[in-house]
């Protein structure tokens, strides 16, 4: 249920069966070149049109003026690099899309590698054919030929590409310079080394130690470390790999040093709990007989990994050794050592219940360190300062919710180290903005953004004109609060300038100095349009390319309805068959995903979806965000708190019957539902709690009693410590609800949800002497529903329990 892994569900809604290319004209990919006079003003671009034509478009950007010339057949020319193994695709919400050409005489295979580097199938391209594949930036796509045989590897970037299959050796980095970067010329030396290479602090039996490098001198500065308690940053890792046993025979600090090399911070670390979930893979393909697999899997309510901060000053003059009863505190010279060292006592009543301290840093005149407290439960957000004389510790920014913070998805925070500021990222007003802090004194200078509307993402902050760029949803009165639109403002808050204009969702490609930009925007029901505006005003210069369609295509329509107060729009989606006739009456099948982490109806336009898919079996299937789900104001978010049993139900429900008042066809008397992850908890608590609404429901991979997921997810939403709203929101608990048909699906080897909390529902529905069906995929990891024989079993499941068209 992490981003990724939702992200990968929703990249099955472009899969389909048949690899057909039907849009052409709908992504322009800029080549900026300069002109005569030396400046960057024009651009080139790549574009395949029908009839197996290539045309090569040249843009001067000061006049909108476009020269073409055509070309048979394709060029590789703006095509992604060919990767090396072993990649793994990472978290990101950019979407955008690869075209894929196959320049060889033979079919390969598409295969999407998840985050655990396992591989996703996504069908097959015959020889000399294309297929359009929309995918997300930083995920990895793989070719063979067969089932195995590795012709080649692609990362998707943010802004959409071509990926020529010609058999040419790989020529990009592998999984480890990527998440590395570049190695720069001269290696800086190690962290627990002061910047003026005269000390370094080292770990021996769970305690600190100074070595002088221009002596032969070692001074033990703590004596209260312990194995439950040490200053070994690997004190906390669990596991039995060969890595990790390396580390332990070999403890690093964790060490901050400042500018001067006049103090140091030490991270002391006591573990947290060291639970492991087990899986049994029943039919491993190199041996007969089965597999046990485990790994570490922090739930709800378990100790965490707790990290102090510890401040200790360098030169300082000893006082002499200390008394017995006093050694667990000391730090300082032991007798007849030259180095003296002290430790500054740091309180830890403003962070003294971490989930997390991260970005710990220096200010460049080493005066003070700060570091960003995450308090356990998710309610309280600091930015803290500690002065490197005395250890007193500031709050500089002190956010705090009577719900959640959403630290995992909102959270934005840069330091501008020149003029002594902080940008942050709140949702303080109702709504995601940001906001300018005075560091020095942790004074609001003044909001950025502000209005209702949210700050979706940042970026780039120019600290030259003191500009910030940004992505927003909802700026745009009339439209899809959903929509992202480009944005830029003054660090002041004046001049808001809105960049882009179109009615749709965006994706915004500028020039290197950010003079342009070359704008591709749609709706689900309308298809791409690319223009070329200026970033000055957002004044458009000119028109670059409208899509077009070869064949039929089907198209979902988009609908808004009222939600459960009344007054809040709920947007969706709407699918209906190939074949549609209205005159005839269709089951409805709901494709649910209430994680609060994300939106997830979809915004853009795509050739092809799977729910589009599913429609064309003789259903008509929808897609809606109600209440709890993230991306409009903090109320409409807060719905989920401690209550992911809601999951906008009463919003889904209103929107359904909406949408058939406006669209007879929508039989209501057979409604179904299906998801994967939290959509399959959701799909259950549809049947549990709404079984006079739904009458048939698959539920795949689903976490359905929270207490049973993954720690950091769960805690984000429902809180910590575990209490009752924990078991109201449970499947199991209430599992005797059960009305209408079931399907439960889940793969043995999730490593994502613990497959457990699908047997334990199985276990309460026995008892309650419920009927359902049940299927466990051998080998599978999260998401049954990814792959074809899943799909196979849901449409089969829903044709059988719901029937066709009438």
């Amino acid at each position: 249920m992490t981003k990724t892994n939702c992200l990968a569900l929703a990249l099955l809604a472009c899969a389909a069966p048949g690899f057909a290319q039907k849009i052409f004209r709908d992504h322009v990919h800029p080549h900026w070149f300069s002109g005569e006079d030396g400046v960057t003003n024009q651009f080139w671009y790549r574009l395949d049109s029908p009839g197996e034509k290539t045309e090569y478009v040249t843009v001067n950007v000061e006049t909108g003026a476009r020269q073409t010339a055509s070309h048979r057949g394709s060029a590789g020319d703006d095509s992604l690099p060919v990767l090396r193994l072993p990649l793994r695709s990472r978290d990101s919400s950019v979407d955008t899309d690869v075209t894929f050409e196959n320049h060889l005489s033979e079919m390969v295979r598409l295969f999407w590698i998840d985050s655990g580097g396992r591989r996703v199938p996504y069908g097959s391209i015959p020889g000399g054919e294309r297929h359009l594949q929309h995918t997300y930036a930083g995920h990895v796509w793989l070719v063979t030929t067969g089932d195995t045989n590795a012709v080649a590897v692609y990362l998707a970037g943010e802004t959409p590409a071509v990926a020529i299959i010609d058999g040419r050796p790989p020529d990009g980095p592998s999984q480890r310079s990527l998440g590395e970067g570049s190695s720069p010329q001269h290696a800086e030396a190690p962290p627990e080394i002061s910047p003026d290479g005269k000390w370094r602090v080292f770990v021996r039996d769970n305690n600190l130690f100074l070595s002088d490098l221009t002596a032969t001198n070692d001074t033990q500065l703590t004596f209260n470390g312990s194995s439950a308690y040490s200053y070994d940053r690997h004190n906390d890792e669990v596991g039995d790999d060969i890595e990790l046993k390396e580390h332990r025979r070999n403890p690093e600090p964790q060490v901050f040093w400042s500018p001067d090399s006049k103090h140091f911070v030490a991270i002391r670390v006591k573990p947290g709990s060291d639970r492991r979930v087990y899986l049994i893979e029943s039919s491993p393909e190199d041996q007969v007989q089965p597999k046990l697999d485990s790994y570490p899997y922090l739930k709800p309510g378990d100790n965490v990994p707790i990290r102090k901060p510890h401040l200790f000053e360098v030169g300082a003059p000893s006082t002499g050794p200390p008394s017995r009863e006093n050694q667990t505190n000391y730090a300082g010279a032991v007798p007849g050592a030259s180095v003296t060292a002290r430790e500054i006592p740091v309180s830890d009543t403003l962070f003294a219940n971490p989930w997390s301290i991260d970005d710990l840093r220096w200010d460049p005149d080493s005066s003070r360190f700060t570091f960003v407290f995450n308090q356990r439960g998710h309610q309280a957000l600091r930015i803290l300062a500690v002065d490197a004389g005395t250890g007193e510790v500031k709050a500089i920014v002190d956010e705090e919710s009577k719900t959640f913070i959403d630290y995992s998805g909102k959270y934005f925070c840069e330091y501008l180290d020149d003029t002594s500021e902080i940008i942050w990222m709140s949702e303080r007003d109702g709504w995601n903005h940001l906001y300018l802090y005075d560091a020095k004194t942790g004074a609001v200078k003044n909001q950025i953004t502000k209005g209702g509307w949210v700050v979706r993402h940042v970026d780039f902050v120019d600290r030259t004109s003191r500009q910030i760029w940004f992505q927003a949803g909802g700026i745009v009165p009339g439209q899809d609060p959903y929509f992202i639109h480009f944005c830029r403002v003054n660090f002041d808050g004046t001049g808001l300038t809105v960049l882009t204009a179109g009615n749709g969702t965006h994706n915004a490609q500028f020039s290197p100095d950010r003079k342009y930009l070359v704008d591709t925007w749609s709706r689900v029901d309308s298809l791409p349009v690319t223009e070329l505006r200026c970033c000055a005003d957002g004044r458009l210069v000119c028109r670059l390319e409208t899509a077009e369609v070869v064949g039929n295509l089907a198209m979902p329509e988009s609908f808004t309805a009222k939600g459960r107060d009344g007054r809040t729009d709920i947007y969706g989606d709407i699918w209906f068959p190939k074949d549609f006739n209205p005159a005839k009456k269709y089951p409805v099948i709901e494709d649910i995903y209430a994680g609060p982490q994300d939106s997830f109806a979809p915004k853009s336009f795509h050739t092809s979806y799977e729910q589009q898919r599913v429609a064309d079996h003789g259903f008509i299937v929808v897609q809606m965000d109600g209440m709890g789900t993230a991306n409009r104001s903090k109320a409409f978010h807060d719905v989920c708190w401690k209550n992911l049993r809601d999951a906008g139900f009463p919003d889904r429900l209103l929107w359904i019957r909406a949408a058939a008042k406006e669209h007879p066809a929508m039989d209501l008397s057979r409604v179904g539902i299906f998801g994967t992850s939290a959509g399959g908890q959701d799909a259950l608590r549809g049947l549990l709690d709404h079984g006079d609404f739904y009458q048939a429901g698959v539920a795949d991979s689903g976490c359905y009693d929270n207490r049973m997921d993954k720690i950091w997810w769960n805690e984000q939403w429902m809180g910590w410590p575990v209490d009752d709203s924990y078991v109201r929101s449970s499947c199991v608990t209430d599992a005797h609800n059960l009305q209408g048909k079931l399907l439960l699906m889940a793969g043995e080897m999730d490593k994502n949800v613990d497959p457990a909390s699908t047997m334990q529902v199985v276990n309460a529905l026995v008892k309650a002497d419920k009927n359902f069906e049940l299927f466990i995929m051998p080998g599978q990891g999260h998401g049954v529903l990814s792959t074809e024989y899943g799909k196979r079993r849901l449409e089969e499941f829903f044709e059988r329990t719901l029937g066709g068209p009438k």
